[in-house]
């Protein structure tokens, strides 16, 4: 199961909301094949339209028909699909319409196509758009859920997709609420929140903790908007130090609403990891995570900073005046 392709879930789970919702129709933007949405058509020709590359018109049109009942879903590469950024903000987001944008091939998941089609920037578009809901699901079994819970949804909804294979970190019975983070695991010395296919890395890296005595809170994030704030503060308020990890540019993404969160809710030590404020090169994924500072390795280093920068705290708060003098 660990094998399957994310796209191909996505595919497969389309057709079978297809099956039980006859609003749902598919709007694909010559990418199908890539994407698979063309799934989609071969039971349903007349509910997938295809609108060629061109995705402005593509989400004008989702837009009518979203406004006629319909429930569109709106499939391009996340690089592509912000083409459409104006038409997504003024006919999708402003109304609140019911489409679901699937931003697919997202992170470095395009890896070797190089900074042309890396997404890395999305999700903080998405999220500062009113109405619209931003949900990036680590695995195969929570795409499906997702997927089930957007359907339901009334409202607009950015869903960020990988292209390849994600390692299953979720199970069956992994509760999944809108808007409500996935605690993985329990621990007190640091608190890792991570969303996506970062949260594969994020367990990797707790796994190379606890073998060093480190006892890491894991906070899954797949809604990062809604944001769970209550799991944030919890989570900040059990360890003391938060380390925030994404495949995003560090600017705007999981870690920029997570450090709103603190900001405002309880002011705690943060690390954020994330692709810093450049374009990347083409690589494997994997080998562009480790050159862009997301890889384990960098989760796992952001945690020890954090943990002597709250040692470090505590001795401060801890030691008395040295000058023994008053005022």
């Amino acid at each position: 199961m660990s094998n399957r392709l994310m796209r191909e879930v996505f595919g497969e789970t389309l057709l079978q909301l297809g099956k039980k919702d006859p609003r749902i129709v598919v709007l694909d933007a010559d990418m199908g094949r890539s994407t698979k949405a063309s799934k989609f058509s071969e039971l349903f020709p007349d509910r997938f339209f295809q609108m060629g590359v061109a995705e402005q018109n593509m989400v004008g049109v989702a837009s009518g028909l979203a406004s006629v009942g319909l429930v569109p879903f709106v499939v391009s590469f996340a690089a592509f699909i912000k083409r459409a950024l104006d038409q997504i903000r003024v006919l999708i987001a402003q109304p609140g319409l019911n489409a679901k944008i699937v931003g697919a091939y997202s992170g470095f998941s395009s890896s070797r196509s190089g900074k042309s089609h890396h997404a890395i920037q999305d999700m903080a578009i998405m999220r500062s758009m009113p109405n619209m809901w931003v949900v990036s699901p680590v695995d195969i079994l929570e795409l499906r859920a997702v997927m089930e819970v957007i359907a339901e949804h009334v409202g607009p909804v950015y869903l960020r997709l990988i292209r390849g294979p994600s390692p299953v970190v979720t199970t069956e019975g992994t509760p999944l609420h809108p808007g409500r983070g996935v605690v993985l695991r329990k621990g007190k010395d640091v608190a890792i929140m991570s969303t996506g296919i970062e949260t594969v890395r994020a367990v990797e890296a707790v796994r190379v903790l606890e073998s060093n005595g480190v006892d890491a809170y894991l906070l899954h994030l797949p809604w990062v908007k809604p944001l769970d704030k209550e799991a944030v503060v919890e989570a900040a308020s059990l360890t003391g130090a938060v380390v925030v990890a994404e495949e995003h540019n560090l600017i705007g993404g999981l870690g920029s609403a997570v450090a709103e969160v603190l900001g405002e809710e309880l002011p705690t030590p943060i690390k954020r990891v994330g692709i810093p404020d450049m374009y990347a090169d083409s690589d494997s994924e994997e080998d562009l995570a480790e050159e862009c500072d997301i890889g384990v390795s960098s989760v796992v280093s952001a945690v020890y900073q954090m943990l002597d920068k709250k040692n470090r705290r505590g001795r401060y708060l801890l030691e008395p005046c040295s000058s023994g003098k008053e005022g």
